[in-house]
C-alpha cells in the first residue's frame, strides 16, 4: 500500500527530514488537507524559485512510460520560440500515439498575424522536424484565450483515453492545465504551481477527467539551447514578453551592428541598404553600432550599457559564438532560442548572428 503524501503543486514525494532536498515539508505541513512542499510553498507565495537538482535523465525516465499507454499526446510549444520550445525526439515518447499540436503565447505576436498563417506554418515547421499531427490549436494560458476552443479539441480526439500534456520548460503547461480546471471544475485548491521559471513541475500529477481516464501534467524537458538556462532569474523576466511585442524596424547599412541588451548579437555584413525588423521583449534595449567597433563595445559595455545581463552577473554567461548566414529567399528569420528573431528582407543579403555558447541559433522562412 502506498502510504506517501505527493505534493499537489508539482507531484514530487512530500519528505519532512532534509530541507535541502527535493520535496521537503515541515511536519506540521502534513496535518493540512491541501499538503505541498517547500519549494512550492515559497513559489507561491513569494514568487521565489528554488533550484533542484534532477537530471535530463530524469525529466526522460518519467515520460518514457508514455509510449506504452493509448493516449492523445497535447503537444504545447511556445509560438514565440518555436524552435527551442520543441522536444527534439518526440517519438521515442509517445510511440504510436496521436499527437494534438497546441501553439501557446499566441498573445505577444503582433495582432496583424492571422491565426490560420500560425497553424499553417506550425504545421509545416512540425512536418519538417517528423511529426504529423493530428490537428493545430492556439492559445494564450495565461490570457485564458481560446481555452475552451483547445479543451473541445482535446475531448474530439481522445475519444474517451487518457491524455498527457507534454512540452518544453516554461511553455505552460501547468498554467493551461490550472485554466481547464477554472474552467471546468468547482474545485480551485488543487490548482499546479505555475511559474515562468523553468523547471516547476516535477513529476507526473493525475487529474481525472471521468471515472476511467485522466490528464497528466509531465514535467517539462529542459531544452538547454534556450537562453533562459543561461541567465539570472531576474533577467529571464526583462527577455520573457508578457505582452503583445512591438516590432522595431531598423534601416541599417552594411557593417552596422546591432546588439539586444548584451545577451545576442546581429551583424549586417553585406547587401543593399534595407529594413531590419526585430520581434524581441518591448523590456529587452537595442543598440546600434557600427561593426568595427562592436567588438570593443562588447568587450567594455557589457553588463553597463548593454545589459541584460547586469554587472554582477555578467561573468556567468557563456562567450558568444558566430553563426553566419546568407539569405537565399526574401522575408526569412534568424531566431534566438528563447530571444526573439530577427526578419531580413532582400535575398543576397549576408548577416552574423553571435549568441551565448550553447544557444541555438536558426534561419527559417518568416513566420510574420
Amino acid at each position: 500500500m502506498d502510504n506517501q503524501i505527493y505534493c499537489e503543486g508539482c507531484g514530487v514525494t512530500i519528505q519532512t527530514e532534509d530541507k535541502g532536498e527535493l520535496g521537503y515539508a515541515p511536519p506540521s505541513a502534513l496535518e493540512r488537507d491541501s499538503v505541498i512542499c517547500q519549494r512550492c510553498f515559497r513559489l507561491k507565495h513569494y514568487n521565489e524559485v528554488q533550484d533542484v537538482a534532477l537530471t535530463d535523465d530524469d525529466y526522460r525516465k518519467i515520460l518514457s512510460g508514455i509510449g506504452s499507454q493509448d493516449a492523445l499526446i497535447v503537444k504545447i510549444v511556445d509560438i514565440f520560440d518555436f524552435s527551442g520550445s520543441w522536444l527534439p525526439g518526440i517519438h521515442r515518447f509517445v510511440g504510436k500515439n496521436p499527437i494534438l499540436l497546441v501553439g501557446n503565447k499566441l498573445d505577444v505576436l503582433p495582432k496583424s498575424v492571422k491565426p490560420n498563417k500560425i497553424k499553417h506554418w506550425m504545421k509545416y515547421e512540425a512536418s519538417q522536424l517528423g511529426v504529423k499531427p493530428i490537428d493545430v490549436e492556439l492559445m494564450s494560458a495565461e490570457k485564458r484565450l481560446h481555452i475552451k476552443e483547445v479543451a473541445e479539441t482535446i475531448e474530439q480526439h481522445r475519444q474517451g483515453r487518457d491524455v498527457y500534456i507534454v512540452g518544453a520548460t516554461n511553455v505552460g503547461k501547468s498554467t493551461f492545465i490550472n485554466q481547464l480546471i477554472r474552467e471546468f471544475s468547482e474545485e480551485t485548491s488543487s490548482l499546479i504551481t505555475t511559474s515562468h521559471y523553468p523547471g516547476t513541475t516535477l513529476d507526473l500529477i493525475e487529474i481525472p477527467l471521468d471515472d476511467s481516464s485522466s490528464l497528466f501534467d509531465t514535467p517539462g524537458i529542459i531544452n538547454h539551447h534556450q537562453v533562459a538556462h543561461y541567465i539570472d532569474k531576474k533577467d529571464l523576466k526583462k527577455v520573457t514578453p508578457k505582452k503583445e511585442i512591438k516590432p522595431k524596424i531598423y534601416q541599417l547599412n552594411e557593417g552596422q551592428t546591432l546588439f539586444f541588451g548584451g545577451l545576442s548579437r546581429f551583424d549586417f555584413v553585406s547587401g543593399d541598404k534595407q529594413s531590419f525588423i526585430c520581434y524581441l521583449s518591448n523590456e529587452l534595449p537595442i543598440h546600434r553600432t557600427k561593426l568595427e567597433k562592436a567588438d570593443d563595445l562588447y568587450e567594455n559595455q557589457l553588463g553597463e550599457l548593454l545589459s541584460p545581463p547586469d554587472s554582477e552577473h555578467k561573468d556567468n554567461l557563456p562567450p558568444l559564438v558566430k553563426h553566419e548566414f546568407s539569405i537565399k529567399e526574401d522575408k526569412m528569420d534568424i531566431v534566438f532560442s528563447g530571444l526573439g528573431w530577427v526578419t531580413v528582407s532582400e535575398a543576397g543579403t549576408k548577416v552574423t548572428a553571435y549568441a551565448p555558447k550553447g544557444v541555438g541559433v536558426y534561419i527559417r522562412n518568416a513566420l510574420i
